[in-house]
């Protein structure tokens, strides 16, 4: 039995997507659930040459024998996620929870004017409007659509069975530490915390059964909207470096800085990891874009992922060397 957290150590888009694809295929995980805090986060997957986007359903439908679930603590476009499950043809091993709260059209056209959109830069999406109703006791919740009927299931009963039945199971943040609503650059942050213990509670999962927290990190540091980032380089820098990259979601070119360790350090405090997960190296040495061995790294890269644990003070266990599911270095 094998209950694993993935979250992001930075302001999201870090690649979580593709780390969640990886280990549900290689660790043979039963049930994978989505925490979070709804379709404002993108999560990109490329699986045998064909790219997915995805902003409800988790990323794990990359293995055919997943369970796939949405917790209750994630708001929910029904809109959004039905296209999802028909696309992705998931219907039958698909689940979200009574209590998700749903994102309606107020919701949205409150998001997309004023103090939101013109000072925090929010995505548009609903999900802080939503988020203060559901905290106000006024917001639907997914029992009362009737499209979502058939999907309807008890998530953390279904989480807690599995881990007791002797499965593994892997839970699936959203967005990054650095923009939680608790521990981010306030009140340039998401409407919820999304660090490792708050995605936990978001699926109904105690903390007693996890067994890791995988901290992700892109090998240097995005931002997409408002809000500090230290570091931050032109954008003419950042095409140079290759690291010139749109959020999934809104479009928007994503702010760019070096990776950070003292950002990383803390992150792996307020998260409790216990393994490091470093992605897109392959964008700061193009040369081991593939790579499957850390044998195959050379001097520059392999100095690059000593001075993150060092600094940080974790094993880097997976490194991420290019977009596909299976570009992945495992150390664990």
């Amino acid at each position: 039995m094998s209950c694993t957290v993935v979250v992001d150590g930075f302001f999201g888009d870090g690649g979580k997507g593709k780390i969640v694809s990886y280990l549900v295929v290689a660790d043979d995980v039963s049930v994978c659930a989505r925490g979070g805090v709804g379709p404002n986060a993108g999560h990109t997957v490329v699986d045998n040459g064909v790219t997915f986007k995805l902003r409800m359903v988790p990323c794990g439908f990359v293995n055919h024998d997943t369970r796939l679930l949405i917790g209750p603590g994630v708001v929910v476009n029904p809109e959004v996620v039905l296209k999802e499950v028909e696309e992705l043809g998931i219907g039958e091993r698909f689940g979200l929870d009574p209590q998700c709260a749903i994102i309606e059209p107020k919701h949205i056209e409150a998001d997309r004017k004023g103090h939101l959109k013109e000072k925090i830069g929010t995505t548009g999406t609903g999900t802080g409007p939503c988020n203060s109703d559901r905290a106000l006791r006024v917001v639907k919740v997914a029992r009362e659509i009737p499209e979502l009927k058939e999907y309807i299931a008890d998530v953390p009963a279904e989480l807690n069975d599995a881990l007791d039945a002797g499965e593994n199971v892997l839970i699936e943040g959203t967005q990054g530490t650095y923009i939680s609503l608790y521990h981010g650059t306030y009140p340039y942050v998401t409407s919820n915390d999304v660090c490792a213990s708050a995605t936990c509670s978001d699926v109904g999962i105690g903390p007693t059964r996890v067994d890791e927290v995988v901290l992700v990190c892109k090998a240097y540091v995005t931002r997409v909207g408002e809000g500090y980032l230290e570091g931050e380089i032109s954008q003419e820098e950042a095409k140079k470096r290759g690291w010139d990259e749109y959020g999934t979601v809104t479009g928007r070119q994503r702010r760019a800085a070096p990776f950070n360790y003292a950002l990383a350090k803390r992150a792996a405090m307020l998260n409790g990891a216990t393994q490091l997960a470093i992605t897109k190296l392959d964008i700061l040495y193009p040369e081991l874009k593939g790579a499957s061995d850390y044998d195959e790294l050379g001097p520059e890269a392999v100095a690059f992922i000593e001075k993150v644990e060092e600094k940080v003070g974790l094993p880097v266990t997976l490194i991420g060397t290019g977009p596909g599911v299976k570009e992945i270095i495992d150390r664990r």
